[in-house]
């Protein structure tokens, strides 16, 4: 546990950064690639995942820039003038990062890495298990080559299949299971992104996600959020018309109280919990910013004693 650069109850990445880069401010830079999903574009299915509408995680910044040069140079010029940031990673987070053919992406990401050679340290790709082929795995691994930290990030939501087809995620577990042995002895660095919350989820399901990721020694990284519901979603037309359970801001810090121990003590934690904008999000409003959110989990957690991995037992 990294206690350097403040103490925290868990292996947080704003520490392993300030380790890795030696201290220096590194910040990442959404880029919008203009992707789609294949459960959006009639691949797989329709409608994306119902809780899913990209705007309310995407920052306007990203979406008002209609070339990638322009958004990494704004999204640049606006961490150093507003955070002293020093060093950067490229981040494709809308939609599915690797939804095209390996010679296409590469294209993408080569621009993208043009810019600001100097600056940049890493290239972080967001995507779904089933976009994920070894062609795609070999080219992204051709950038550590040039000494990048390159992170997969893929969205496991949940470790239930009934779970993943009631959200219309189009994909398995099986399928992520599959994309992370096709990277099991990989330089890449790889993330995975839970949703926990889901009302049909009871809390002894939800904490079981953490023996599957304890299982892959592969995943160095987790995002951790918890369920909200945001407009222009079909889960908030079903939440609108009859709304269900959701956690508050105290009950899901409880549940991360309970989580956290029977995470790996290895793993990196990128998120504890996620956000949308505002007038995009229904429900739950905890009535904080995000800065907030932080403390008074990072409070809690330290006033109850939890550490990450206490709970951990090796298979």
């Amino acid at each position: 546990m990294n206690v350097d650069y403040g103490f925290k109850t868990y292996n947080n990445y704003g520490a392993y950064l300030k380790t890795k880069y030696h201290g220096q401010r590194v910040f990442k830079i959404v880029v919008d690639g203009g992707f789609t999903c294949p459960n959006r574009d009639g691949s797989k299915g329709f409608g994306g995942c119902t809780y899913c509408n990209v705007d309310a995680f995407t920052p306007e910044l990203s979406r008002k820039m209609p070339t990638i040069r322009e958004q990494i140079e704004k999204g640049i010029e606006r961490a150093v003038n507003g955070y002293a940031a020093e060093k950067f990673i490229i981040y494709f987070q809308p939609n599915t990062n690797t939804y095209a053919p390996a010679h296409y992406l590469k294209m993408m990401y080569d621009e993208a890495l043009s810019i600001c050679p100097d600056k940049v340290v890493g290239l972080s790709v967001g995507t779904r298990p089933d976009c994920i082929d070894a062609e795609k795995v070999a080219l992204l691994e051709s950038y550590t080559k040039r000494g990048l930290h390159v992170d997969l990030e893929m969205g496991m939501e949940s470790i239930y299949n009934d779970t993943l087809s009631r959200i219309n995620r189009g994909c398995t577990h099986e399928e992520l299971q599959s994309a992370l042995a096709l990277v099991e002895n990989s330089p890449l660095d790889i993330c995975v992104h839970t949703v926990f919350g889901f009302p049909w989820e009871t809390k002894e399901m939800m904490l079981k996600y953490a023996e599957e990721i304890n299982k892959h020694p592969q995943i160095k990284f987790v995002k951790l959020h918890q369920l909200y519901i945001v407009e222009k979603s079909i889960m908030g037309v079903q939440y609108k018309r009859e709304p269900f359970k959701l956690f508050s801001l105290e009950e899901y810090t409880d549940f991360l109280c309970d989580f956290v121990p029977l995470l790996r003590p290895d793993i990196i934690v990128q998120r504890l919990f996620g956000i949308s904008d505002y007038d995009l999000l229904i429900a739950p409003n905890w009535g904080l910013k995000k800065s907030g959110i932080q403390s008074f989990i990072d409070k809690e957690l330290e006033r109850r004693g939890v550490m990450q991995g206490a709970a951990y037992a090796p298979a």
